[in-house]
C-alpha cells in the first residue's frame, strides 16, 4: 500500500503549534483510505457552527487547499476514489473533512459512534459537533472483539477495506478512541490520533508544556485509561522495534520526518506539489 503523509488542518495555538496529520493510502482492493480528514470545506465556510468557541483557542489556518479533498485531488486522485475513512475519533479537527467525501463510509468503534452520535452524555454533547455528520455518513461501527497486537488488547484488522489496516483501540481521550495501524509492506505505522499531544510524553526526555498537560487532562473521556495506553505506547517507543513507525497526530516536525523517510524509502510516498501536500 502507498501512503502518503498529509496535513489537514495547521492550527496556530500559542502554546503548542499543531497540524493534522492524516494518512491517504492507496489500496489495490478498495480504492483509496483516508485515516482521519482533519478539517474539511464545511468547516472554512462555516467555523462558528462547526468548530465553534474552540476555534478561538486552537486558531485553525482553514486554508481550503490544506483539506484532504484538495490535496486528494492534487495527487491526481478523484474525490470518489476515497470509498472508506477510518478515524480515530470524531472530535472536529479529526472529521472535519467528513462531509468533503459523502459516499465514503465511515469506519470507527461502536462505542465511539455511541458517544457521539447516538447517546451522548451532557459533557459529549458539549464535545462532538454534530454538524459534521449532519450530511449522514454511513458509519461501519466495529466492536471490541478483537485479537492482541503489540501489547494492546482487542485489536481488528479491516480485512474487507484490505488486508493491513488494523483498528488497535486506545479508549481514554475520548470513550471510543482508537489507532489505525496501516502495513506498508515495509513496516508498520501505527497512527495514535490524540493518545497523546507531545512526543515528550512518550520519549520521557523532552518536557511537555504544561499548556499542553492540561489541555489533555481536560479534553480526557477517561484521564486513567488515557495513561494506560500512553504507557503501552512509550513501551513500544522504548522498544524500537524497527518495522515500527508510531505517528502522532499533532506534530508538526514528526510530520515532516514522516514525509521525509516515505520519499527516501520509495515504496510510501508523499508526492508533494505544493507546500501542503
Amino acid at each position: 500500500m502507498k501512503v502518503h503523509h498529509l496535513n489537514c488542518g495547521t492550527m496556530n495555538m500559542r502554546s503548542y503549534p499543531m497540524v493534522a496529520h492524516v494518512l491517504c493510502v492507496e489500496t489495490d482492493r478498495s480504492g483509496v483510505v483516508l485515516v482521519d480528514t482533519g478539517f474539511g470545506l464545511r468547516d472554512i465556510e462555516d467555523p462558528v457552527g462547526r468548530i465553534g468557541f474552540m476555534r478561538h483557542v486552537i486558531r485553525p489556518v482553514l486554508d481550503p487547499e490544506e483539506t484532504a479533498v484538495r490535496q486528494v485531488q492534487r495527487l491526481g486522485l478523484k474525490p470518489e476514489d476515497v470509498r472508506h475513512i477510518v478515524v480515530t475519533h470524531l472530535d472536529f479537527d479529526h472529521v472535519g473533512g467528513l462531509a468533503d467525501f459523502p459516499h465514503a463510509e465511515v469506519h470507527t468503534t461502536a462505542a465511539e459512534v455511541l458517544g457521539a452520535v447516538r447517546a451522548p452524555t451532557r459533557r459529549e454533547r458539549l464535545r462532538y459537533q454534530a454538524a459534521q455528520w449532519a450530511h449522514g455518513p454511513l458509519f461501519v461501527e466495529h466492536g471490541a472483539d478483537g485479537e492482541g497486537w503489540r501489547g494492546f488488547p482487542a485489536a481488528q484488522e479491516l480485512t474487507d477495506i484490505a488486508p493491513g489496516i488494523v483498528l488497535v483501540p486506545m479508549p481514554g481521550h475520548s470513550r471510543g478512541h482508537t489507532g489505525v495501524a496501516v502495513d506498508t509492506g515495509e513496516r508498520w505505522l501505527l497512527h495514535c490520533g490524540d493518545a497523546f499531544y507531545h512526543w515528550g510524553t512518550l520519549d520521557g526526555r523532552t518536557q511537555v508544556p504544561v499548556p499542553v498537560r492540561l489541555m489533555e487532562r481536560a479534553a480526557a473521556h477517561r484521564h486513567r485509561l488515557l495513561l494506560e495506553n500512553q504507557e503501552r505506547l512509550a513501551e513500544l517507543h522504548r522498544r524500537g522495534d524497527p518495522d515500527l513507525r508510531i505517528i502522532s497526530a499533532h506534530d508538526p516536525a514528526d510530520l515532516e520526518e514522516c514525509r521525509g523517510q516515505a520519499v527516501a524509502s520509495g515504496g510510501t510516498g508523499a508526492r508533494r506539489t505544493d507546500s501542503h501536500g
